[in-house]
């Protein structure tokens, strides 16, 4: 009895550290966008702002992510990275380019 409660546990572990991913994933991609909105109306501030907070989550959901989803994800912390970076130099025009690239990496990491 004992073994089996300790699979079911382990079961049910394996599957909430996919849902706490695709929870990250999810409130990262709504923030990369509305970085994108931003950006493109050269808002770098704003900008910088909402790619800080989708870094946040990124980082949480590529902890928790494996295989492809975890590769997407890591990609997706590199572009808003370079989004902040290039967003607090006032570079509008670049920073929205690389959180559009970050936006296509949790696209493809959260499927």
């Amino acid at each position: 009895m004992k073994t089996f409660t300790a699979i079911i546990v382990s079961a049910l572990l394996f599957i909430s550290t996919g849902v706490f991913a695709e929870e990250h994933a999810a409130a990262a991609l709504e923030h990369a966008n509305q970085a994108v909105a931003h950006g493109k109306a050269g808002h770098s501030p704003i900008l910088v702002e909402h790619a800080e907070a989708a870094l946040t989550h990124a980082k949480k959901g590529a902890e928790v992510a494996k295989g492809e989803s975890k590769t997407h994800l890591d990609a997706g912390v590199k572009s808003l990275e370079s989004a902040i970076e290039h967003g607090k130099m006032g570079h509008a025009d670049v920073a929205t380019k690389a959180a559009e690239e970050a936006v296509e990496h949790i696209k493809a990491g959260n499927k």
